[in-house]
């Protein structure tokens, strides 16, 4: 039987790039999509897998990548990790052209992967069995936090979206699952989302004890991919132990209380 065969998008870095490599390790073709084209070929070399550069905020480039997946191989999982965060102001203070980005790279992105790579997955679900639709959302989809809002709101209506393709598809053999991270040491995120202030995103880690990295969440993607097919985990919620809650987090080391504390 021939490998069955997953699309990770947000490949070039960060959790995406480590979905990549994970499945690759355990046997999965992958074709890895972003738009930076120099990273890919990176991945390439350094995984094995597949490549196809594209900007998933543009239709044209989906609907290539959809053609040229056709002509390829099958499509018997896709992974949506490409997204991100843009500012920290608050609601009364935020930039709506941040809010339209985050709206767009999160949740148009999403459902125009789905509209064009679902027909594939049909395809193959048809010849192997079952399909797998990925989603990694993020706990902000789940709690508002200050200065969180245009990111909660894009967040929460990818989480929708996920939630409704679920029922939509119900009886058919694709699973839909949806991974939510709360903190991931994954500089270039919190880089990007501060406006490329360096010290800045190096305090939002500042003593905290392991939080999350980028192959811990793809770790947890490659578990649901290969359970067995009539298993779906629907909603995995995954935090550092330092992080109780969104609101919660234990700066310095990790430590037993004694009892007179």
């Amino acid at each position: 039987m021939a490998n069955r065969r997953a699309v990770v998008t947000g490949a070039s870095s960060g959790i995406g790039r480590a979905t990549v490599v994970a499945l690759r390790e355990v046997g999965w073709d992958v074709v890895g999509v972003a738009r930076r084209a120099e990273r890919l070929a990176e991945l390439a070399h350094e995984t094995g897998a597949e490549v196809f550069a594209a900007d998933l905020t543009n239709q044209a480039d989906v609907d290539a990548l959809a053609e040229w997946l056709r002509g390829t191989g099958p499509v018997n999982a896709f992974v949506q990790i490409a997204g991100g965060a843009r500012g920290t102001q608050r609601v009364e203070d935020g930039d709506p052209s941040d809010w339209t980005w985050m709206y767009e790279v999160n949740v148009l992105s999403t459902q125009r992967l789905v509209a064009a790579l679902l027909p594939l997955m049909r395809e193959a679900a048809t010849e192997d069995g079952h399909a797998d639709a990925v989603f990694v959302t993020s706990t902000a989809a789940q709690v508002a936090y200050p200065g969180g809002a245009g990111y909660n709101a894009a967040k929460a209506a990818e989480a929708m979206l996920v939630h409704a393709l679920r029922l939509e598809l119900n009886g058919e053999p694709i699973r839909v699952v949806e991974v939510a991270p709360g903190m991931v040491h994954t500089p270039e995120f919190t880089l990007n989302r501060l406006g490329g202030d360096s010290a800045a995103a190096d305090r939002v880690y500042d003593g905290v004890e392991a939080p999350l990295v980028a192959s811990d969440v793809a770790d947890v993607i490659v578990y649901a991919m290969n359970a067995p097919a009539h298993v779906n985990l629907d909603l995995v919620t995954m935090r550092p132990v330092a992080q109780s809650a969104q609101y919660l987090l234990a700066r310095g080391p990790l430590r037993v209380r004694s009892d007179r504390e």
